[in-house]
């Protein structure tokens, strides 16, 4: 922040009238939602502990319903894999590949869902947006034990997949619109590894389903739980959930100006409402668009072996129907310490070394060498089998990397978001992919499944080092550029608060 006072600001560093700022309906498509508190904060004069206070107010707001809804779909939508074992192919009549498709159906609905979703985020408000679809989904969820056939479930997990297809790009969006970029991965992984945490408390929820004996069936307990959870957090969302800066109610005048200013640093502005096809177009000739778009479909073709088939897994190595269940949690918590570590190496040394590509490059390669064992142990070694299987939960770290690609270094709000929905639109296609290699004919060595892992895992380790290489040579050729003319950080701050792109704005620079 500038020490300097601007010539409009006040003794406290900031105008005011006595009126929350709101933008001007008379303002230019170019410019930013939040551009006139950005004008008005020009210069801002703010101490470095006023700065750490207004932080804290939006971790302590953001963080918490961030970490506890990113968990609750990542129980849901995996919520059939905590089922298949109580009864759940059995009662609702399912035959030979029905299970697999029910894994990809999901994903055919969070697909369809992508550019409509990214549309809504765009136009309407983002935190309500965001809580309703939680409602929705946390409701669709309890309707599951309704469904008695292949159709019935299957129309369900297609409408699930349409309705959480919003949380993925909006979470991104939303480290984009309150955070700077060095401080969104320890952020973005806080809540991402919640994964983490929900495939331990999923297993605990299991196990303890099991030793249900009277009531329902025990399959129809795990969609009740959750959804109901789902519901009720969805509901405090809608109240609690900000929608912008410059309008979030918990900060005072002062502070939204503050957490505006913060955000401009970023050179991507904050958020812009009008949608906008040149952006559409330079997204669809950029190469780090085409490159994510294959990285997320490497990435998630093995995802299926951790989410939908992970009990099917475990208890094809040997282990009983509990054990299924309780062998999750080792898995969850490497997933869960590999990114929460992962963000806070690439916060702490984002200014040492290219911290963030080094993560993916190495968290990806541990999945290869799990994915590796898987296909090339015997049967018989099912305790290395296993521990193969949870190195692969360290792909977590890799894909959730990415994103800060996106909500780092793409600019322009349209760009962003349609550049976001395509990486979606690769990781529907990988999830659609992932499930048919598991073949019921193949049951239950499944070796076609662990190839096509090794293959995902190949695929996005040579994606990610083609973009890292992409953008330091980027980074490098605007260097030498800048050493022939001003290179004016206001300038490139300014081009971002009127929706520049990351290619049109000169003074912009990757994170690496």
């Amino acid at each position: 922040m500038s020490d300097i006072k601007s010539p409009h600001s006040n003794k406290a560093g900031f105008e005011t009238d006595g009126s929350s700022p709101v933008l001007s309906s008379s303002a230019s498509a170019d410019k930013d939602d939040s551009y006139q508190v950005y004008d008005q904060a020009r210069g801002l004069e703010v101490t470095p502990e006023e700065a750490k206070k207004v932080l804290r107010k939006i971790d302590m707001r953001l963080i918490p319903l961030l970490i506890v809804i990113y968990m609750l779909q990542y129980l849901d939508k995996n919520s059939l894999n905590f089922a298949s074992v109580y009864g759940l192919e059995e009662e609702t009549n399912l035959e030979g590949q029905d299970y697999s498709w029910l894994g990809s159906i999901f994903y055919f609905g969070y697909l369809v869902a992508q550019y409509p979703a990214g549309y809504a985020l765009q136009k309407l408000p983002t935190g309500k947006v965001l809580a309703t679809t939680t409602i929705i989904w946390g409701a669709l969820l309890m309707t599951t034990p309704a469904c008695t056939n292949f159709a019935g479930i299957a129309a369900n997990r297609f409408i699930l997949g349409f309705f959480e297809a919003v949380v993925n790009p909006g979470f991104v969006l939303m480290m984009s619109m309150w955070y700077t970029r060095r401080e969104q991965p320890l952020r973005l992984e806080s809540y991402y590894c919640t994964n983490g945490i929900a495939t331990m408390f999923g297993g605990l929820i299991g196990y303890a389903i099991g030793h249900i004996t009277t009531g329902l069936p025990r399959w129809m307990y795990v969609f009740l739980i959750f959804g109901a959870i789902s519901v009720t957090v969805g509901i405090a969302a809608l109240i609690l959930l900000p929608d912008l800066p410059s309008t979030a109610k918990f900060l005072t005048e002062r502070e939204r100006a503050i957490a505006v200013d913060r955000v401009a640093e970023n050179r991507q502005g904050v958020k812009n409402h009008h949608f906008k096809w040149d952006q559409v177009g330079q997204a669809a000739r950029d190469p780090k668009t085409w490159l994510l778009f294959v990285m997320a479909v490497g990435a998630q073709v093995p995802n299926s072996a951790l989410t939908s088939f992970t009990s099917i897994i475990v208890g094809s190595f040997g282990f009983d129907t509990l054990g299924t269940q309780y062998l999750q949690i080792p898995g969850g918590a490497v997933q869960f310490l590999a990114l929460l570590i992962g963000g806070a190496i690439a916060t702490k040394y984002a200014d040492r070394f290219h911290s963030r590509s080094a993560c993916m490059i190495i968290a990806n390669s541990i999945c290869i060498i799990g994915a590796g064992l898987l296909v090339g142990l015997p049967d018989s070694n099912k305790w290395g089998r296993l521990v193969a299987l949870w190195l692969c939960y360290f792909q977590g770290l890799g894909f959730s990397m990415s994103l800060t690609i996106v909500s780092s270094n793409i600019a322009g709000y349209t760009k962003k978001q349609v550049t976001g929905a395509l990486l979606f639109t690769g990781y529907c296609v990988g999830n659609i992919i992932g499930p048919q290699t598991f073949k019921k004919s193949e049951e239950p060595g499944y070796h076609s499944a662990y190839v096509a892992m090794l293959v995902g895992y190949t695929i996005k380790l040579v994606s990610i080092t083609i973009l890292y290489v992409y953008m330091y040579l980027e980074n490098k050729r605007r260097d030498r550029e800048a050493l022939n003319e001003s290179d004016d950080d206001a300038s490139g701050i300014e081009n971002g608060m009127l929706d520049q792109t990351e290619l049109e704005n000169k003074h912009f620079r990757y994170v690496l």
